[in-house]
């Protein structure tokens, strides 16, 4: 089996490494992931500048650009073979609830998953890299959970052909404990968090004024069978995303209101 692994924190960052020794056994893995940290880059591509891909030291390909740039570039022409799982993290932080919006954690995994590759993308519920070794150990297992169920293998997992919907896409997120201290995975829905703190202004060394992104708003909907609540219980978090916006329970009202206007 073959795995294509990004992120979004960059390929020198410390949840790609570990991410890569934890699933290495389990198929052969390349990874190609952004030179700098690209956080809340969502899905975003370059289409006004050229994109370069480069070998670091470490064995890793870089590339000047976005996680989707990175996932885009291997499957439309620098990979000689299509990946059997798409493969993203792990994020130095949580995406859960409304982060997944603009995670580029989650737009690399859901770059694959346009292209018709089931993908999933891991996150640490906090910064900083604490029990990171925990969490790769947890992504590990349930990358070869996914992995033999892709190759037929009667193996029990989260995920089967002949009841989920191919591709799927997978959001994955872990407390930060030591691994005997993990709970269980729990399948979950998106929560909602509230907006975000305001904005923090500073002046620049020219007099202007510098405008600095706050930081996100607490849980607003961690009631049960939520990421938020799942993780805050201690359990892992993994959560089927689709990319389908449309609000369909509202299509026949917007039908009748423009019918309405344009007579």
């Amino acid at each position: 089996m073959n795995i294509l692994l990004s992120n979004d924190d960059g390929y020198l960052a410390p949840g790609l490494k570990a991410l890569y020794e934890a699933i290495k056994p389990h198929a052969h893995v390349v990874v190609i992931a952004p030179e700098h940290n690209n956080s809340a880059k969502s899905n975003s591509l370059t289409l006004n500048a050229p994109l370069y891909v480069h070998e670091g030291s470490n064995g890793f390909h870089y590339v000047n650009g976005t996680p989707a740039d990175c996932v885009h570039i291997a499957l439309t022409g620098y990979l000689d073979w299509r990946p059997d799982l798409v493969v993203s993290g792990i994020n130095n932080g949580a995406n859960m609830g409304d982060d997944t919006i603009y995670s580029g954690t989650v737009g690399a995994a859901m770059e694959g998953y346009l292209f018709g590759i089931p993908a999933v993308a891991f996150s640490q519920v906090e910064k900083g890299w604490v029990h990171l070794d925990a969490a790769a150990e947890k992504a590990g297992e349930l990358v070869a959970q996914l992995l033999a169920t892709l190759g037929g293998d009667p193996v029990a997992s989260l995920a089967t052909p002949a009841t989920c919907e191919f591709p799927w896409l997978l959001n994955v997120n872990i407390p930060n404990r030591a691994f005997d201290q993990i709970g269980n995975y729990e399948v979950t829905r998106l929560g909602r968090r509230h907006a975000a703190q305001a904005v923090i202004q500073q002046p620049s060394p020219r007099g202007e004024t510098m405008y600095w992104i706050g930081q996100a708003g607490e849980a607003r909907d961690a009631a049960p069978g939520t990421d938020f609540h799942a993780t805050s219980q201690g359990n892992v978090a993994v959560t089927p995303l689709h990319v389908d916006l449309t609000h369909y329970n509202d299509l026949d009202a917007w039908r009748a209101r423009v019918q309405q206007t344009g007579n």
